[in-house]
């Protein structure tokens, strides 16, 4: 089990920031292989979703009340460090997420812009395709809802 931080922006720590920064580029850009602008704009904006196991962190998300980046709630930049990935900290790091969307903005439905190959993953923590598949950063993704 992940112990979980839920920070807004102003609240993190420089390491943290440094942190979630480093496994944001460690996991989208070089895993990924994908060249794209993480540094959005957005984190100001967004409540920090950090799981850590013995004091590192190798999970994260970041949340946004209804109306900020979609109408409904929404996760995103869902990152699990790779050598964690078999302990299914995807689930607590989703788990807490989906908690910390109730907890501060009183919201339960919830919008994804998900990859393709997770769709499963999503599914098994309630999520729902709905569209059609489309192209992000040249990664086929699909919208998710959870009501």
């Amino acid at each position: 089990m992940l112990e979980i931080k839920v920070k807004t922006f102003s609240e993190l720590t420089n390491q943290e920031l440094y942190d979630l920064l480093q496994l944001r580029a460690e996991v989208f850009v070089v895993e990924q292989d994908c060249v794209y602008q993480d540094l959005d704009g957005k984190d100001d904006k967004a409540l920090h979703v950090l799981g850590f196991k013995n004091d590192k962190l190798i999970g994260y998300t970041r949340i946004f009340n209804a109306g900020y980046y979609f109408d409904e709630a929404s996760i995103g930049r869902v990152v699990i460090s790779k050598n964690e990935r078999q302990y299914k900290y995807g689930y607590d790091i989703m788990k807490a997420s989906i908690e910390a969307i109730k907890d501060n903005y009183n919201e339960v439905l919830i919008k994804i812009s998900a990859q393709c190959y997770l769709k499963k993953f999503y599914n098994n923590n309630g999520f729902k395709a709905v569209g059609e598949e489309y192209l992000e950063d040249n990664i086929p993704h699909i919208a998710m809802i959870k009501e």
